[in-house]
C-alpha cells in the first residue's frame, strides 16, 4: 500500500485487540485503557513512510506506535506523561528488540508540550507524527457483564487513564485541546518538509453529551499551522463475508 492508492476506509478490525497483541507486546500492557489497535499504527506508517524514516508519537502510551515501526524497520521515538505506561513502553520496546527488529526506538518519559527541546537533535528529520490525543480521566476500559448473557451489574476496570493532576486527561475539554495544540506545535518542529501528523481519534461522551473530538481536533490542528489532506474511518469491527463483525470495543 502506498499513499497514492490510500483507501479511505482501513480494515483495522479483522483481528481482536488481544489477539493482534498476543506475543508481540508484554502481557501488562493489556491494563491501559486507550490503546491504539497495532493494525492502525501498522497501516499508517507503512502507508506515509519508508523504511529507515524517523515515526514519533508524542504521547506513547504503552508504545503501540513504537512498536509496529520497529517491527517495519522504522526507527521511532516517543514521550509519555505517565512513569508507569512509559515503563511499559519500554518493555515493549525491549521486547520488539528481543524478537530481532531492525528498527530502533528511543522514549523519554515527561510532558509532550516540551517534544521539540527534549528531542531537540531530531528537529526537521521526522517523516511521521502518529499519536492520539488524551480521552479524559476515566475512559470505558476492560468491562464485564455480571453473565454471560449480559444481564446483571458492569464491573468495569482499567479505567482509569491516569490520577497525576498534571496529565492533561485531567483538564476541561478547552483546555485540553489548548495543551494538544501546543503539543502538535513542537511535534511540526520535528517533522521534515512534506512529513505526516496522523492522529487517530473517534468522538467522545462527556457529561452524557457526544461531543465531536474529531472535529475538535482538526480545528486544534489547524490552529498548530498543519493542513487536513486526509480523513480515514479505521474499522474497529471485522470484516466476513460481506458482513461486520463486533469487537468488545464498540463498547
Amino acid at each position: 500500500m502506498n499513499e497514492s492508492v490510500l483507501p479511505s476506509v482501513l480494515a483495522t478490525g479483522q483481528l481482536q485487540s488481544r489477539v493482534q497483541r498476543r506475543g508481540r507486546y508484554v502481557a501488562e500492557s493489556m491494563r491501559h485503557p486507550v490503546k491504539m489497535l497495532p493494525s492502525i499504527a501498522a497501516q499508517v506508517i507503512s502507508v506515509f513512510t519508508e523504511p529507515g524514516e524517523l515515526v514519533v508519537d508524542p504521547m506513547c502510551g504503552i508504545g503501540t506506535t513504537l512498536v509496529e515501526a520497529t517491527h517495519l524497520g522504522r526507527h521511532a521515538a516517543g514521550m509519555e506523561y505517565e512513569a508507569d505506561f512509559a515503563g511499559l513502553t519500554a518493555a515493549n520496546v525491549q521486547h520488539a528488540r528481543s524478537q530481532g527488529v531492525t528498527g530502533f526506538a528511543r522514549m523519554a518519559c515527561g510532558d509532550a508540550r516540551n517534544i521539540a527541546t527534549v528531542f531537540a537533535n531530531l528537529r526537521g528529520t521526522a517523516a511521521l507524527v502518529l499519536t492520539s490525543p488524551p480521552y479524559g480521566v476515566r475512559t470505558h476500559g476492560h468491562v464485564r457483564c455480571g453473565s454471560r448473557e449480559g444481564g446483571g451489574p458492569v464491573g468495569k476496570s482499567n479505567h482509569r487513564y491516569s490520577k497525576g493532576k498534571g496529565n492533561l486527561a485531567h483538564r476541561p475539554l478547552p483546555l485540553l485541546m489548548e495543551g494538544f495544540g501546543q503539543i502538535l506545535a513542537g511535534c511540526g518542529e520535528l517533522l521534515r518538509p512534506g512529513g505526516v501528523v496522523a492522529i487517530t481519534v473517534r468522538p467522545i461522551r462527556v457529561g452524557g453529551r457526544l461531543v465531536d473530538l474529531p472535529g475538535q481536533v482538526i480545528e486544534t490542528a489547524e490552529a498548530a499551522g498543519l493542513v487536513l489532506t486526509h480523513r480515514l474511518a479505521a474499522l474497529l469491527c471485522g470484516l466476513r463475508d460481506g458482513r461486520l463483525v463486533p469487537r468488545a470495543s464498540f463498547f
